[in-house]
C-alpha cells in the first residue's frame, strides 16, 4: 500500500462527494422558485439512496467477478462489503490502494450519476416517485454499465473476467459513457415519460431563478471534477497531473465557446451560458483526459462548448422538455467526448490510445462508437420502461395544479425563500402541526385567483389535491 496514493484518492473521493450538493446548487438554481427545493432534493434524495445500495450489492454488480459474459458482476460477492474490512497484512488492495478506499471512490460515482439524471423532470416529478426511479436505475442500469466499462480485472491465470466494453478496447477514464452518455440517454427518456411542463417555451418563469447559484454550483462542479477526473489515475502520479490539466483547459475553451456561439446567435453573452459552458467542457474531458495531450484538449473545449450550445436548443425544435439540458449537455457532450478519443488519442498519453489523426485508422473510432451506443441504447431503453411503469403504478408526474402551486409546497411542505412562504392571511410559520393548514390555505388562494373572472384555465384537479394534500399528485395531463 501506498500512503501517498491513498491519501489522494480518499481526497479525491471527498471532492466528488462534493458534486453531489454542487449539481444540487447548480440545479436549484436553475429551476423555479417553486420547485428549487424539490429540485434539491432529488439529489441529495439520489445520494442517501445510491450510497446505501452501492454499499450492500452495487459495488459487487460493478467490481465483482464477472457472472455474465462481462455485463455484472456477483452481487453477492461482497454483500456488505464483509470481505473488504481488513486493516493489516490481507488488506485486499486495488494498484497500490485499499480496496475499502476505491469502493468509496467509486460509490460517489454512483450517486452523482443518478442524481444527474433529475435535471430532465424539473418542475414536475413525484419526489416518491423519483426515488423509486432511483433506485431501480442505478440497479439495473449504473451498477451494470460501470462493470462493462470500468472493470478491467483478470484472473490469476490472467484470463479476462471484466466488463465487455473494457475488454474490447473502450477508452473512458473517468465515465464519458458511463456517467454522461448514460444519465442524458436516461434523462431524454423520463422527458418523454413525464411530458411537457405547462407553458414549455412559453412562460418567462420557467427561466432561471437564481443565476448566482447557477454559477456558484457550477464552480462547485469544477471543483469536485477535479477528483473525478485525476482521481481516476489512482495514484498521486503524472497520470493524475496530465488528467487535472486537460480538466482545467477543456472547460475554460468550453465557456469561450460557448460565449462566442451566443453572442453570435442571440447578441449576448450570458453568465448562464459560461456556466454551462463549463459544465459542457467537463462532460467532453471525462473519458478523455488522460489520453489526449492539452492542445487537443482545448481543441475539444471549444467544439464541445460550441456543439452543446447550439443543442440546448433543439428541445424547442423537436418538442421534447428537457427542463434544465440533460440531454443537450451531458448526453452530446459525452458523445463528442467519447467519439473524439477515436480521432487523437495519443500512443505516448499516460492512458495511449491511436486514433485516426495518429495513424490509429477507424478502429479505436468504431470502438468508441460501438461503446457510446451500447450505453446509450440500454439506458434511454431500460429508462423508458422504468418511467412508463412507474408512472401507470403510482404516477410519476404531480397534478397541473400542484405544479402551477409549486412542488416544493405541495410535497414537501417548505419553500425555498420566506417571502414565499406564507401568504397574507396564513399565519406565520411552518410549525409541524400547521404544515396541513399552510398547504391547503395557499392552494385555496392559488385555485381562487385561477378562477377570477377573466383568468383562462383548463385541465384543473383541484378537488383531487385539496383531498390528497402532502401526499398530493393525481397525474396530470
Amino acid at each position: 500500500m501506498n500512503t501517498g496514493d491513498t491519501a489522494w484518492v480518499l481526497v479525491s473521493a471527498a471532492l466528488v462527494l462534493l458534486m453531489s450538493p454542487g449539481l444540487a446548487i447548480f440545479y436549484g438554481g436553475m429551476t423555479r422558485v417553486k420547485s428549487m427545493l424539490n429540485m434539491m432534493m432529488m439529489s441529495f434524495g439520489a445520494l442517501a439512496l445510491v450510497g446505501v445500495l452501492w454499499v450492500l450489492f452495487g459495488y459487487s454488480i460493478a467490481f465483482g467477478t464477472d457472472a455474465g459474459g462481462g455485463l455484472f458482476g456477483n452481487p453477492f460477492e461482497d454483500f456488505g462489503l464483509h470481505n473488504l474490512l481488513a486493516t493489516d497484512g490481507s488488506m485486499p488492495l486495488v494498484g497500490t490502494i485499499p480496496e475499502i478506499v476505491f469502493v468509496g471512490f467509486q460509490g460517489v460515482f454512483a450517486t452523482v450519476t443518478v442524481a444527474l439524471v433529475s435535471g430532465a423532470i424539473a418542475d414536475r416529478a413525484k419526489f416518491g416517485s423519483w426515488m423509486v426511479f432511483a433506485g431501480l436505475f442505478a440497479v439495473l442500469v449504473y451498477f451494470p454499465v460501470a462493470h462493462w466499462v470500468f472493470d478491467s480485472k483478470k484472473d490469476a491465470s490472467g484470463t479476462f473476467i471484466g466488463g465487455w466494453l473494457n475488454h474490447l478496447g473502450l477508452i473512458d477514464f473517468a465515465g464519458g459513457t458511463a456517467v454522461e452518455v448514460l444519465a442524458g440517454a436516461a434523462g431524454l427518456a423520463l422527458a418523454l415519460v413525464l411530458g411537457k411542463r405547462v407553458g414549455f417555451g412559453k412562460d418567462p418563469e420557467h427561466r432561471p431563478h437564481n443565476l448566482p447559484l447557477v454559477m456558484l454550483g457550477a464552480g462547485l462542479l469544477w471543483f469536485g471534477w477535479f477528483g473525478f477526473n485525476a482521481g481516476s489515475a489512482l495514484a498521486a502520479n503524472g497520470e493524475a497531473g496530465f488528467a487535472w490539466i486537460n480538466t482545467l483547459v477543456a472547460p475554460c475553451a468550453a465557456v469561450l465557446s460557448w460565449l462566442v456561439v451566443e453572442r453570435v446567435r442571440d447578441g449576448h453573452a450570458t453568465s448562464f451560458g459560461a456556466a454551462s459552458g463549463a459544465v459542457a467542457g467537463l462532460v467532453a474531458i471525462t473519458p478523455s483526459c488522460a489520453t489526449i495531450d492539452p492542445v487537443w484538449a482545448i481543441a475539444l473545449g471549444i467544439v464541445a462548448g460550441a456543439v452543446c450550445a447550439l443543442a440546448v436548443g433543439l428541445k424547442y425544435r423537436l418538442g421534447f422538455d428537457d427542463s434544465l439540458d440533460v440531454v443537450g449537455v451531458h448526453l452530446v457532450g459525452g458523445i463528442v467526448g467519447t467519439l473524439f478519443i477515436g480521432l487523437v488519442a495519443d500512443p505516448a498519453a499516460p492512458v495511449p490510445g491511436q486514433g485516426l489523426f495518429y495513424g490509429g485508422g477507424f478502429a479505436l473510432l468504431g470502438t468508441q462508437a460501438l461503446g457510446t451506443g451500447a450505453v446509450l441504447v440500454y439506458s434511454f431503453g431500460v429508462a423508458l420502461g422504468l418511467g412508463f411503469a412507474i408512472k401507470a403504478v403510482m404516477g410519476f408526474r404531480v397534478a397541473r395544479d400542484v405544479e402551477e402551486a409549486g412542488v416544493d409546497l405541495v410535497i414537501h411542505a417548505e419553500t425555498a425563500y420566506a417571502a414565499h412562504a406564507v401568504p397574507a392571511g396564513v399565519g406565520g410559520g411552518f410549525h409541524p402541526l400547521g404544515v396541513r393548514h399552510t398547504v391547503e390555505t395557499i392552494l385555496e388562494q392559488h385555485l381562487e385567483k385561477l378562477h377570477q373572472p377573466g383568468v383562462t384555465r383548463t385541465a384543473a384537479h383541484s378537488e383531487g389535491v385539496l383531498a390528497g394534500m402532502v401526499p398530493a399528485g393525481t397525474v396530470g395531463p
